[in-house]
């Protein structure tokens, strides 16, 4: 842990769940402080990923979710002809442009969680292979998804991002909390 989360209102399980989910979602948003689009986009080591990469794969997974649960098509399909460029930046994406868009897609989930009538309520799996027949999931389920998915790259993207610059995840959080007392202070 290297923020804390505070308490949820007693019994407010949606809030505590989109809390931690924001929390990990903050640990990605941090590993990119102060970089250049060059940085981004550096892969360190022998793993295609990079930081750019992680941030656009999370986005468009997190919204590919949401999309499941309310029955839609996700806004970008991916096949196994497209799948390399979730972890990519391609074309004019940057990395301003992939936060906006998580931004976006994380301002919806959490309207969609509070609005939903219950985290009992399933949706059903896509008939993926690697996912049961005719299986179905909770949005509680979903949520804490959500939340795995994105603390195991927020782990890839500490990793990343000490090999770019030595920078621990520790000093990212005082880089944020400096800059923010910055940008609140006449």
């Amino acid at each position: 842990m290297v923020t804390h989360v505070p308490a949820e209102e007693q019994g407010d399980e949606r809030g505590a769940l989109l809390a931690f989910l924001e929390e990990q979602r903050g640990g990605i948003r941090r590993a990119l402080l102060g970089l250049t689009e060059e940085q981004a986009r550096t892969r360190p080591s022998a793993s295609e990923l990079s930081l750019g990469g992680l941030l656009k794969h999370v986005g468009e997974v997190e919204e590919s979710w949401i999309a499941r649960a309310r029955q839609e098509p996700p806004a970008v399909e991916r096949d196994e002809s497209n799948w390399h460029e979730t972890f990519l930046l391609v074309g004019d994406e940057t990395v301003a442009s992939r936060l906006a868009y998580w931004e976006r897609v994380a301002a919806g989930t959490e309207r969609f969680i509070r609005s939903a009538p219950s985290l009992d309520d399933t949706f059903p799996l896509p008939p993926d292979p690697w996912f049961p027949p005719e299986g179905r999931v909770s949005l509680r389920w979903l949520c804490l998804h959500l939340i795995r998915e994105t603390a195991r790259h927020a782990g890839h993207a500490d990793i990343i991002r000490e090999s770019l610059d030595g920078k621990t995840a520790y000093e990212l959080v005082a880089l944020e909390r400096a800059a923010s007392h910055a940008d609140t202070t006449p």
